[in-house]
């Protein structure tokens, strides 16, 4: 079983910036890829970022390419979202998500190829 814990969301003004972590622990040795999965009110869950854990290869959705950085600490077992030049549509509940399988990058934008979830951190930015 893995766990992952989120943190750093809150409420920003737009054009702020927010850095979310997310810890995993538990058994994490075969870890493949982590990724970010955000899911607006009434919206369904969208894929927002991913990254290989060995190679650190990232993979984004077009709409926060340029906005948003995700990295990973494998010494800490930890994933990073530093998200800057934020908008209101950026407005969601954030989720880390682990995946153990091996998969292709353009895959990984798929929820369905992970394995474990974090409970999500709100991020609200105001217009």
């Amino acid at each position: 079983q893995v766990q992952l814990v989120e943190s750093g969301g809150g409420l920003v003004q737009a054009g702020d910036s927010l850095r979310l972590s997310c810890a995993a622990s538990g058994r994490t040795f075969s870890t493949h890829a982590m990724g970010w999965f955000r899911q607006a009110p009434g919206k369904e869950r969208e894929f927002v970022a991913t990254i290989t854990w060995t190679l650190g290869i990232t993979y984004y959705t077009d709409s926060v390419k340029d906005r948003f950085t995700i990295s990973r600490d494998r010494t800490k077992n930890t994933v990073y979202l530093q998200m800057n030049s934020l908008a209101p549509e950026d407005t969601a509940v954030y989720y880390c998500a682990y995946c153990a399988a091996t998969a292709r990058v353009v895959d990984l934008a798929n929820g369905s190829n992970y394995g474990a979830w974090g409970q999500g951190t709100q991020v609200t930015v105001s217009s």
